[in-house]
């Protein structure tokens, strides 16, 4: 049986109860929601073909310490990098590294910031150079997947509404939708209660209820929905080799909806994202 709980009364850990947090609580994951989609949107000026996703990763970290945030993944678990970058068949969890992007490239970029206690969590898409046909129609199929559970997020419904919005998009266009990874809670922790399912059915699940902050992340994939993980604990990939794509709002439950918290200062939704 789900349990609910007022945020202020709960211990600093997952116990598996849903926290329910307040106005002002949700004033503090504005914050730190809007340093993290503000530094999505200067990444969107650096990535071209021939740029070292070490690059990217290491303005990322230089971002946070210069507005007194830092990066939730940095040692988290022992990952050691401030972003995840995840290219073309890399569902999530990918390695900065080393290696020149190619034209063509598509990339998933995650970034958490800790500002003041609170975590903001999102991620987008970018393409580096011209992407061909299917990978642009997988990147915008991903976002419109998103924004379809988003829109399920109303106080009285389940959690499930989210997954069966995101799962009934993603196979109508015979794409495929991850299982193994799930959006979380998030507040003052980095996973929370409750995990967010990006399948399933609308009457599966807790109660959407007021106060609720989680995460919404699908990752969607042009082949089949099975993943690995390689050798270093973390990266996973398509199994089948196809392209994988994702994008990650952070969302606070209203009376009536939800607020996006992680909604691009410059107004940025898919690539092509259009800079100064």
């Amino acid at each position: 049986m789900t349990t609910y709980l007022d945020a202020t009364e709960a211990p600093l850990k997952n116990t598996g109860q849903i926290k329910l947090y307040s106005k002002e609580d949700f004033d503090g994951m504005r914050k730190a929601c809007q340093l993290t989609a503000g530094c999505l949107d200067e990444v969107a000026k650096m990535v071209e073909p021939g740029l070292p996703t070490s690059k990217i990763d290491e303005f990322v970290y230089e971002y946070g310490r210069d507005h007194g945030a830092v990066p939730a993944t940095l040692n988290y678990r022992g990952y050691p990098y401030s972003s995840c970058i995840s290219l073309n068949h890399v569902v999530c969890h990918g390695f900065p590294g080393s290696k020149p992007l190619r034209n063509g490239d598509i990339l998933n970029i995650d970034i958490t910031f800790v500002l003041d206690g609170w975590h903001g969590d999102s991620s987008r898409m970018y393409i580096a150079g011209q992407p061909k046909r299917a990978a642009e129609r997988l990147v915008d199929l991903t976002h419109d997947c998103l924004m379809a559970g988003i829109a399920a997020v109303k106080p009285g419904n389940r959690m499930g509404a989210i997954g069966a919005a995101i799962q009934e998009l993603a196979e109508r266009e015979r794409c495929s939708v991850v299982r193994d990874f799930c959006g979380h809670g998030l507040g003052r922790l980095f996973h929370d209660a409750p995990n967010v399912l990006h399948y399933g059915h609308p009457d599966e699940g807790p109660e959407i209820r007021p106060g609720m902050i989680f995460t919404i992340e699908p990752m969607i994939n042009l082949g089949k929905h099975h993943v690995k993980i390689l050798k270093d604990g973390w990266t996973a990939v398509t199994r089948d080799r196809s392209l994988s794509a994702q994008f990650e709002h952070s969302i606070g439950v209203t009376d009536d909806g939800c607020e996006i918290f992680t909604l691009s200062p410059a107004g940025h939704t898919k690539p092509p994202y259009v800079t100064e």
